[in-house]
C-alpha cells in the first residue's frame, strides 16, 4: 500500500510548537475581530447582530449532527486508509444532511420565523443547507487535517477566514450596505473562505491517496465499526450547543432581534479572550492532567491551574461588573450601552465558567462522563427555565439575572466537584480567592471614584 504522504515537518514536531501553532492562529483572528469591532458596531445595529446571530445559531445546532459526531472517529484508526474512508464517510453524510435539510427548512421556515419573531430572517433561510455543507466540509476536513498534523493549515484558515468576513463586514458597512443580510453574507464568505483552504490543501497532498483507498465497502465498515458515535456521543454534544444557543432563541421570541443583538455582542465581548485565553490553559491542563492523575499528583495540578484562572479571571470580572455600561459605550457608542449592562449583569457568572471551564476536563480524566452529561441537563435546563421566567414577567433584565444567578451556582458546583475528584479540599478556593480580592480593593474604589465623578 502507498503510504499517505506526510510532510516530514509534520511527522514529529514538538507538542507545544503545535498548541502554539493552533493558538498563534487563533489569536490574530480574535485581535483582528476585536480591533474591528468599536468601528463594525458603529456601522450596524443591535438589530442586524440579532439576526446573524439567531442564523449563526440555527447553525451551530446543525454543524453538531452535520457528520454525525463521525468526525471524532477520523482519529482514531491506527491505519490511514481506514482514516481516510472514515473521512469520506463524514463528507458524504455533510452532503446527504445538506440535502435533507433543504424540504426541512422549506416546511418549517414560517413556524420557526414566527418562532422567533423574526420575520427579516426568513429570506436567508434558503442559505441555511448552504452553510451546512460548508461548515460540515470543514469540520471532517479540520479533523483530518489535525490527523495529518498539519496545523499551521487550520492557522491560515483560520486568519483569512477573520480577515475576508471582517473586511466584508468594513467594507459594505461603509459602502452604506449595513444590514443583518450582509453581516450573514460575511459570515459565510468567512466560512467557505477558511474551508477552501483546508479542502485545497488536502486535496492537493492527499487526493491520489483517497482515490485508491476510499472505498463503498471502506466506508460501509467505519459505519458499523464506530456506530457509538451517532448513538451516544450526538446527543450530549447537541444538548450542549442548544444550551449556549437557547438564551438567542428565547429573547427572541419573547422580545426581539434587538434585544439578541445586545445579548450576543455582549456574550461576544466576554467569550473571545476568555475562550482564548482558558482554551489555551485547558489544552495544555488536559495534557498534564493525564501525566499528573498517573502519579499522583492531580491535587497540586488542579490546585496551581485554579490559582492562574482566579489571578488572570478576576479583575476584568470586577471591571466589567463595575464600568460595563461606561465601557460599551466609549468602545463601541451610546447604542451600545445597553449591551453593557448585559455584560454588568453576566460578568460573574462569566468569571466562575471561566474557571470551571479548563477545570471540567478533569471530568474525562477521572472517567465521570455520566457525571458530565448530568451536569450539561442541569445547565440546560436552568437556562431554559431561568430565561422563560423572565420573558413571562417581561423583563429581559430579570431573565439574564436568573440565568447569570443559576450559572453562577451550577458552574460553581461544577468547580467543587473537580475539587472532590482531584482530591483538593474546598477550603482552597477561600484561600485562593481571598488574597487576589483585597488586592483588587484599591483599584475598585478608584473605579467607583471616578464612576461617580464622570
Amino acid at each position: 500500500d502507498m503510504p499517505l504522504p506526510i510532510p516530514e515537518t509534520s511527522r514529529n514536531p514538538p507538542f507545544s510548537r503545535d498548541v502554539l501553532t493552533l493558538v498563534t492562529g487563533t489569536v490574530i483572528a480574535q485581535i483582528i475581530t476585536i480591533l474591528a469591532s468599536p468601528i463594525i458596531t458603529r456601522l450596524y445595529g443591535p438589530e442586524a447582530f440579532g439576526l446573524v446571530a439567531l442564523f449563526s445559531s440555527i447553525n451551530g445546532i446543525l454543524g453538531v449532527v452535520v457528520c454525525l459526531r463521525y468526525e471524532l472517529a477520523i482519529m482514531l484508526p491506527e491505519s490511514d486508509e481506514e482514516a481516510a474512508n472514515v473521512f469520506g464517510l463524514c463528507l458524504i453524510l455533510v452532503v446527504f444532511v445538506s440535502l435533507i435539510s433543504i424540504p426541512i427548512f422549506l416546511i418549517f421556515q414560517q413556524p420557526l420565523v414566527q418562532f422567533l419573531n423574526a420575520p427579516q430572517l426568513a429570506p436567508f433561510f434558503w442559505l441555511i443547507p448552504l452553510v451546512t455543507l460548508v461548515s460540515g466540509t470543514f469540520l471532517a476536513s479540520n479533523y483530518w487535517n489535525t490527523r495529518t498534523k498539519n496545523f499551521h493549515r487550520l492557522s491560515i484558515a483560520r486568519v483569512t477566514s477573520s480577515c475576508s468576513s471582517t473586511g466584508t463586514q468594513l467594507g459594505m458597512g461603509y459602502l452604506g450596505y449595513a444590514t443583518g443580510g450582509v453581516l450573514i453574507g460575511a459570515s459565510i464568505l468567512g466560512q467557505i473562505v477558511s474551508s477552501s483552504v483546508l479542502v485545497i490543501q488536502i486535496l492537493k497532498d492527499h487526493f491520489s491517496f483517497f482515490k485508491q483507498h476510499i472505498t463503498r465497502k471502506g466506508m460501509a465498515d467505519v459505519f458499523i465499526r464506530y456506530i457509538d458515535f451517532p448513538k451516544f456521543s450526538i446527543w450530549g454534544a447537541l444538548l450542549n450547543t442548544v444550551s449556549w444557543q437557547i438564551p438567542i432563541f428565547l429573547l427572541s421570541y419573547f422580545f426581539s432581534t434587538t434585544i439578541v443583538g445586545y445579548y450576543s455582542i455582549g456574550m461576544m465581548m466576554i467569550q473571545l479572550p476568555m475562550s482564548l485565553i482558558g482554551g489555551a490553559i485547558a489544552q495544555v491542563f488536559f495534557q498534564r492532567a493525564v501525566a499528573a492523575k498517573s502519579e499522583g499528583k492531580l491535587d497540586s495540578l488542579v490546585e496551581s491551574v485554579f490559582n492562574v484562572l482566579v489571578k488572570i479571571g478576576l479583575f476584568p470580572m470586577i471591571i466589567l461588573l463595575i464600568i460595563g455600561e461606561d465601557l460599551f459605550t466609549v468602545v463601541f457608542g451610546s447604542q451600545w450601552a445597553v449591551a453593557g449592562v448585559y455584560v454588568q449583569i453576566l460578568s460573574v457568572w462569566a468569571f466562575v465558567w471561566f474557571i470551571s471551564s479548563p477545570l471540567s476536563t478533569i471530568l474525562t480524566v477521572v472517567e465521570k462522563q455520566s457525571w458530565s452529561l448530568l451536569l450539561n441537563i442541569e445547565i440546560f435546563s436552568t437556562r431554559l427555565i431561568s430565561l422563560i421566567i423572565g420573558g413571562l414577567l417581561g423583563s429581559v433584565y430579570i431573565a439574564l439575572l436568573l440565568f447569570s444567578i443559576s450559572g453562577f451556582f451550577v458552574y460553581g458546583y461544577l468547580i467543587l466537584k473537580t475539587f472532590e475528584f482531584s482530591n483538593v479540599t474546598k477550603n482552597f478556593i477561600v484561600q485562593t480567592i481571598l488574597p487576589v480580592l483585597l488586592i483588587t480593593i484599591p483599584a475598585v474604589v478608584f473605579l467607583l471614584l471616578m464612576r461617580s465623578v464622570f
